[in-house]
């Protein structure tokens, strides 16, 4: 009976984590892919407005790993935190639905646009409070398991769930039904092939597209009172001799070549995987002709084939070790954007979506353990923040903004008279960019067997 209750009490530790994770992911996938096009319709500028506004999310996790993470690692409860934090972020996720374009007032003779500066202050204020909670919930899994480098792809794996779960919702938010049948006119089986095959276009696909607020949001809220009910996970105290601050704590190990090199690394591959969201939405619905509807969830392939890569994560580590594991995971990205680039075929373009379950969990995922093994365990939460402010932060902000500004090089006006993109001469940016950074770690990542960057010297 005693093992009966120790392994029911497991099992329902592991469930609680694998929904933590799954309504974490569930929450970002829900509106990150279509927010790049949404933008634009919203009349912001590429100039300022839109990397602004994409970037909050960005800067956000500069100042998780400075204050949010600062706080669960040396002084708050995480799982208290996290309740918190998904409160406020997904109330403003809400108040995102309801901006509309073309709100101005004038204030001391200058126009200012108030639905610019409202979207940005509310996207802002979400990102300040959901990003340190994707480092947090690594922690509270970590903090909880027995065995994290065994057990935590198969409870990470279900954030990958929640992410191709959110998507599901908009294959029927973005139907044209108007150009739908009523049920009754016809057989239920001809009238679900007509939605799903009919969805919204051009203007009427973008405004709603605002409703990926509106269904994250909710997620956040849903999420902010389930965190209530995780296993308590109290702050750690500073370890005799240690710093005050995790975060320098953290950044001390960068002193280790192996941890500079994968912190060089970790910047670039975070690029080449953010210029995949900038792009591939306008990809997959312009020259590829993907039905609007149909886009994100051809995108989340990629998500499918992570969760059978993260179920043979630990399998794939013990035997590559960490640098080839972290190698093929960067050269996933390069092969995804060499086919986008010279064979833009239809079943080619969402097939090679793939690849994304390598990218993803033969590096990010990897890196994320790598931590866990490497660093303090008074500075986890913060050293996990280092990295995801590489991951979310600074390498999707700088690719962003290079991003659109490289678009606005090979933009031009096609014989439909439509504007649209040289989508070859774009992609060809960031494969050479995984192939450098691929490069990189395989000359000069060598990490130790044993975890000596957690040893005092």
């Amino acid at each position: 009976m005693l093992n009966g209750g120790t392994d029911s009490a497991a099992a329902g530790l592991k469930f609680r984590l694998s929904l933590m994770m799954f309504l974490q992911f569930f929450i970002w996938g829900a509106w990150f892919e279509l927010n790049f096009g949404y933008l634009p319709s919203l009349g912001f500028n590429a100039t300022w407005q839109q990397p602004l506004i994409l970037g909050a999310f960005n800067l956000a996790a500069l100042v998780a790993l400075f204050v949010g993470t600062q706080f669960v690692d040396r002084n708050f409860a995480a799982e208290r935190f996290l309740a918190f934090s998904q409160l406020i972020g997904g109330l403003a996720m809400l108040g995102l639905f309801w901006v509309k374009a073309g709100w101005k007032t004038e204030l001391a003779g200058l126009e200012i646009d108030v639905s610019f500066w409202t979207f940005f202050f509310l996207m802002l204020v979400h990102s300040l409070f959901y990003v340190p909670t994707i480092s947090i919930t690594n922690s509270i899994a970590f903090a909880n398991l027995k065995d994290p480098q065994r057990e935590f792809g198969l409870i990470r794996v279900w954030g990958t769930v929640g992410w191709i779960v959110a998507s599901w919702p908009f294959i029927f938010i973005l139907v044209d039904w108007a150009k739908v049948p009523d049920i009754g006119a016809v057989g239920f089986f001809d009238w679900l092939g007509t939605a799903l095959g009919t969805a919204k276009k051009d203007e009427a696909f973008r405004e709603s597209s605002r409703y990926i607020f509106m269904v994250a949001g909710i997620a956040s809220l849903v999420m902010a009172v389930f965190s209530l009910s995780l296993p308590h996970t109290p702050p750690r105290p500073v370890a005799a001799g240690g710093e005050r601050f995790a975060w320098l704590e953290a950044m001390k190990l960068l002193r280790f070549p192996f941890v500079l090199v994968l912190f060089i690394v970790t910047f670039l591959d975070a690029a080449v995987h953010q210029t995949f969201f900038v792009w591939t939405e306008r990809y997959l619905t312009g020259p590829i002709g993907i039905p609007s509807n149909w886009a994100t969830p051809v995108m989340k392939i990629g998500q499918i084939a992570e969760i059978f890569t993260m179920v043979f994560l630990g399998y794939v580590l013990k035997n590559l070790g960490w640098r080839l594991t972290m190698v093929f995971g960067i050269l996933g990205h390069a092969a995804r954007f060499a086919v986008f680039a010279y064979y833009p075929e239809p079943w080619a373009a969402i097939a090679i979506n793939a690849v994304h379950g390598i990218c993803y969990a033969f590096f990010f995922a990897t890196v994320y353990i790598f931590v866990d093994e490497f660093f303090p365990k008074d500075a986890r939460s913060s050293a996990q923040g280092l990295f995801n402010f590489l991951i979310l932060g600074i390498g999707p902000f700088v690719a962003t903004f290079v991003s659109i500004r490289v678009g606005a090089l090979y933009e031009f006006v096609n014989e439909e008279g439509k504007k649209t993109f040289d989508f070859q001469a774009i992609f060809l940016y960031p494969l050479i960019t995984a192939l450098v950074a691929a490069l990189l770690l395989l000359l000069f990542f060598f990490p130790p067997k044993k975890a000596t960057a957690n040893e005092s010297e």
